[in-house]
């Protein structure tokens, strides 16, 4: 797969902001301690919802950012292509790639989502609507976990700017916190660009 594919793949999750913007946005964040960590449980982030038919949200995520997937009567990938932004990877079975949420949900959880309605966690972890979703390496995803950007970066540092800019995107949108080695993290990544 060329890199002009890959590039046309990026372009179709919605929501990434300009430099510009994500410097904007990431300096009306609030910068504070997690808290609650020892509460989070991931089943209160109701996800993979049904989005059309047959079709959950992660299933509508690997038909997006997938190259001629076809499914079945299930909406599951029988075959197609992806393209793992985060570290250049390149897969023809849907099992080798994870939905990664940007911010992942304990990272959500720890910034601010403790406080949120259940709907809003559920929003939260099937966001269609801007840059929270992505199908990526699945190895890699694990490796990521819930670390924030301090302690993990994508492999691929051509991707570290849109990752930066994605992740600063999300935090806003939903009004999480930061904390100061997140933020500096994520403005030396904004340096990529």
């Amino acid at each position: 797969m060329s890199w002009v594919l890959a590039a046309f793949l990026l372009a179709e999750v919605p929501g990434v902001p300009t430099v510009a913007e994500a410097l904007n946005q990431v300096e009306t964040l609030e910068v504070a301690e997690e808290r609650n960590a020892s509460t989070y449980d991931r089943v209160l982030f109701p996800h993979w919802s049904t989005v059309s038919g047959t079709c959950n949200t992660r299933e509508t995520v690997l038909r997006r950012d997938g190259f001629d997937v076809v499914t079945d009567a299930a909406c599951r990938p029988v075959s197609g292509t992806w393209h793992s932004p985060y570290d250049g990877g390149i897969w023809t079975s849907h099992s080798d790639v994870d939905i990664d949420h940007m911010v992942p949900l304990k990272e959500a959880w720890r910034s601010g989502a403790w406080a949120w309605t259940t709907e809003k966690r559920r929003r939260f972890a099937n966001d269609l609507d801007g840059p929270q979703l992505w199908a990526v390496t699945d190895n890699v995803n694990q490796a990521k976990g819930d670390k924030d950007p301090a302690a993990w970066k994508p492999p691929l540092r051509d991707f570290q700017c849109v990752y930066a800019k994605s992740w600063i995107a999300v935090k806003h949108a939903y009004t999480l916190t930061l904390q100061a080695a997140e933020k500096e993290a994520l403005l030396d990544m904004l340096l990529t660009c």
